[in-house]
């Protein structure tokens, strides 16, 4: 899962990227517009992980991860048609999320923290940057038409463009523009920044933090939102865990900023869990909500997937209940699905096959 953290200059991007990879990179009040992004990857800490490896006491435990992307800020203008560079297009477009890092405490470039109007400025930039990229591809379209190539395929993209031209220029962005499955195939290679799930980091202060409700009420009907204390959050990466926990709780902080953003990516996306386990091994993985065995296979190894045959399942809040898979067999929780079952939030796993 690759979620990729986007923002205005000096709103704070560096700082919520710190907090989350425990990194110490430089955070500076004008952010340089280097080509490269900062990468950090996190584990997702998740209990069922640990509790399996106790019990089966595997070579290695590998827990899902989440990688984070912190893209140089930018500038942005209501009255110009700049669009996201160049450099910040290229790698937004393989992230799986976008984060919208909003700033909320006063600085040398804004006295007065203006959230929504920060949301709308950075959304125009992404509906702008989509737009320019539509209309060149329909002219192209256009082109090979004239060319006489007029294939099935070529008229359904050709559908598709239209109405995301449609979308973007009603300033719409395209994460809530309905295509048919043929359609959406069509544009999928384009990757566009606006039909990416976007999530809101609403980085505060101190003294504003859990003074915005109303603001994000407003903002929790089109997106969703997380605030974070981002300064305050990032020092405390460098504490103790006895002593974070004392400091969260007179902030009113109840999990980690870390543990807040895995589980509001894990819903933007609509991602779940599941776990293969053994004497080598007990590891998670990530799968979309909806998916069926075989796909769950695909994650682990291309062959399973191809010479799939059964997959043994059994839940892992079964398993936690009666203690071992020995009384799961004698209790009939123990089960062989196969290739439409669809796979559920801590299913535990083993597929039989055949290549």
């Amino acid at each position: 899962m690759k979620i990729g953290l986007i923002g205005l200059q000096n709103s704070g991007k560096t700082t919520i990227f710190n907090t989350l990879t425990g990194l110490d990179l430089e955070v500076t009040s004008y952010a340089s517009q280097k080509a490269e992004p900062n990468l950090g990857i996190v584990e997702v800490l998740d209990e069922r992980v640990s509790k399996l490896s106790a019990m089966y006491k595997p070579k290695k435990t590998i827990f899902a991860h989440i990688e984070y992307i912190d893209f140089a800020g930018f500038t942005a203008d209501k009255n110009s048609n700049s669009t996201i560079p160049a450099n910040i297009l290229a790698f937004a477009k393989t992230t799986d999320a976008l984060a919208l890092v909003v700033q909320n405490f006063a600085g040398e470039m804004k006295e007065q923290p203006s959230i929504i109007e920060d949301i709308e400025l950075i959304e125009s930039e992404l509906i702008m940057t989509d737009l320019i990229i539509a209309e060149k591809r329909l002219g192209k379209i256009e082109l090979s038409k004239k060319r006489g190539i007029k294939d099935a395929s070529l008229m359904i993209e050709e559908s598709a463009i239209k109405k995301v031209i449609e979308q973007l220029n009603q300033e719409k962005p395209l994460r809530d523009l309905e295509l048919t499955p043929e359609e959406e195939k069509a544009i999928r290679g384009f990757q566009f920044l606006s039909q990416k799930p976007m999530m809101i980091i609403i980085n505060s202060s101190e003294e504003n933090y859990k003074k915005n409700e109303k603001q994000i009420s407003e903002i929790s009907k089109s997106y969703q939102v997380n605030e974070f204390a981002g300064n305050f959050e990032m020092e405390l990466c460098k504490l103790s865990a006895e002593e974070a926990a004392e400091f969260m709780l007179d902030m009113g902080i109840e999990e980690s900023a870390r543990n807040r953003l895995t589980k509001l990516s894990y819903e933007l996306l609509g991602y779940i869990s599941f776990f293969t386990v053994g004497e080598d091994e007990v590891r998670a993985w990530t799968l979309e909500k909806g998916q069926n065995a075989v796909e769950a296979a695909g994650k682990i190894h291309s062959d399973l997937a191809r010479g799939f045959i059964r997959a043994e399942c059994f839940s892992y809040d079964d398993l936690i209940e009666v203690g071992s898979e020995k009384v799961l067999r004698e209790k009939g929780l123990y089960r062989l699905e196969g290739k439409n079952y669809i796979v559920k939030d801590g299913d535990i796993i083993n597929i039989r096959f055949s290549v």
